[in-house]
């Protein structure tokens, strides 16, 4: 765990793609501990003229930006850490974007562990397993 899905505005680039992938991935494991071979990522490039706030495309104002959504199980880590994330994704990604639109969204979603999981196990279940 967990699954990240990223978003930035721009065209691909294949340098900054793997840039950002590997400090998402750095900042999931230091920030909130998880394991990184556990670490999915997919990413998304959104031409800015699609990209709207407040009405207006990113295209006019030249700004970029991101939404990160971030699964993990749900009581896994504190307010304190998942705030300490939002602060340092959103300080990595203004320094590898650049000029960053401050409505750039981080979601840290809390799913349960019966209900969320991979290899075909939840995570309730692969508690179950461990704990035996």
């Amino acid at each position: 765990m967990p699954h990240i899905a990223l978003m930035i505005s721009g065209q691909p680039d294949a340098a900054l793609t793997r840039s950002v992938a590997a400090a998402i991935a750095d900042l999931t494991v230091e920030v909130l501990g998880k394991p990184r071979e556990l670490i999915a990522l997919t990413l998304q490039y959104l031409d800015p003229a699609q990209w709207i706030i407040d009405g207006h495309p990113l295209s006019d104002s030249g700004r970029n930006a991101f939404q990160l959504d971030i699964s993990i199980t749900d009581e896994t880590n504190t307010k304190a850490e998942k705030a300490r994330y939002l602060a340092q994704v959103y300080a990595r990604m203004e320094a590898l974007i650049g000029n960053l639109h401050p409505t750039s969204y981080i979601h840290v979603i809390d799913a349960r562990a019966a209900a969320y999981g991979y290899g075909g196990l939840t995570q309730e279940r692969r508690y179950q397993l461990s704990a035996r």
